[in-house]
């Protein structure tokens, strides 16, 4: 157990959790939306600092980040616990913690975490698998650490931390993926046991505190798939930024959603087409082969910077944030410290 960094004392041995948008008010003994924050009289906890519960070396794609450090590698880490019920989760193994007992992990030190990092080679770590907000310490701990030894960290998200969170770890974070599931209160209530609003408020508040940000969408069968929803959703992106990549993913059953099937791949190609159509400037396919959907073009004269197959990347010229031959800046995070975000 580690004592949780943002918390507010509240009287009768209260605490009320700070960290993401539920901002969940305990009694002494009792346990946040979370399942792995616990109030311990009056004081706060993290039960899952301590039990990192996945690491592995992944390609900077797979988060997905297409418009950052491409081609490199990424130590992703990750500790149970999430602060939604996605009844479409894919890391439901990770995410989906009952009780105390149920939270298992490596007792791994920040350090030994940045050890094996520079051992593998990456570029970055990646905070990831599970929702990192609510592995708060141990994410804020080993970020800190990172940078003071040049790697950049990266957070891929559901959004739902605080602004109090969020300005704690900006100073720290490079890059963040962020899952906007729908443009609607009803499927965020309903199928993530959460809000809308607080998520769009970190993505806005990430692109304010510049931090590079992409933003991914999984399709669902009827569920979040209307036209005009997903306009809605597009021309939020479009308000915050143009250049923001948009990454709109296949779903295939999973869960407690096994009973709907996978996303025609029509649905996915239209969602992008509207996209495009509307103004947004980089658009990726996920869980679908298309070449046209995968690699990253210049916006501006059409020129292949980018070349993906699968988690393969090959990288033309896009090392200095510029095309290579009409000299369109390219927004990202680019090697050789070119950066425009």
């Amino acid at each position: 157990m580690k004592q949780a960094l943002l918390f507010e004392h509240l009287d009768n041995e209260k605490a009320k959790c700070l960290v993401c948008a539920h901002q969940c008010i305990l009694k002494n003994g009792q346990l946040g939306v979370c399942r792995v924050r616990k109030n311990i009289k009056g004081e706060l906890y993290s039960l899952n600092y301590d039990r990192v519960a996945a690491t592995h070396t992944d390609p900077i794609e797979k988060k997905p980040l297409y418009h950052f450090l491409p081609g490199s590698t990424s130590y992703s880490v990750a500790a149970m616990g999430c602060n939604f019920k996605c009844t479409f989760c894919q890391n439901n193994s990770l995410s989906m913690v009952k009780d105390e007992s149920g939270i298992y992990g490596e007792r791994i030190s920040p350090e030994q975490l940045l050890a094996a990092a520079s051992r593998h080679g990456s570029k970055s770590i990646s905070y990831t698998y599970s929702e990192p907000t609510i592995y708060f310490e141990l994410m804020f701990e080993t970020a800190k650490l990172a940078k003071e030894q040049g790697l950049k960290n990266v957070m891929v998200t559901n959004g739902y931390m605080s602004s109090a969170a969020l300005e704690m770890m900006s100073p720290y974070l490079d890059g963040a993926n962020v899952d906007l599931k729908a443009f609607s209160e009803d499927f965020y209530r309903k199928y993530s046991g959460a809000k809308l609003a607080p998520v769009l408020e970190t993505i806005k508040g990430m692109k304010e505190r510049g931090i590079w940000v992409e933003v991914t969408t999984l399709l669902i069968p009827d569920l979040n798939t209307d036209e005009e929803e997903l306009k809605k959703l597009i021309s939020f992106i479009l308000e915050v930024d143009e250049n923001i990549p948009w990454h709109v993913s296949r779903f295939f059953p999973q869960h407690k959603l096994v009973d709907i099937p996978p996303t025609e791949p029509g649905v996915i190609f239209n969602a992008l087409e509207t996209g495009r159509e509307m103004g947004l400037k980089y658009l990726y396919g996920g869980n679908i082969a298309s070449e046209k959907w995968s690699n990253t073009y210049c916006f501006s004269c059409g020129e292949l910077l980018i070349e993906r197959s699968g988690y393969l990347t090959r990288v033309h010229d896009v090392s200095a944030g510029k095309c290579s031959k009409c000299g369109e800046v390219i927004p990202g995070v680019w090697p050789c410290g070119a950066g425009n975000l």
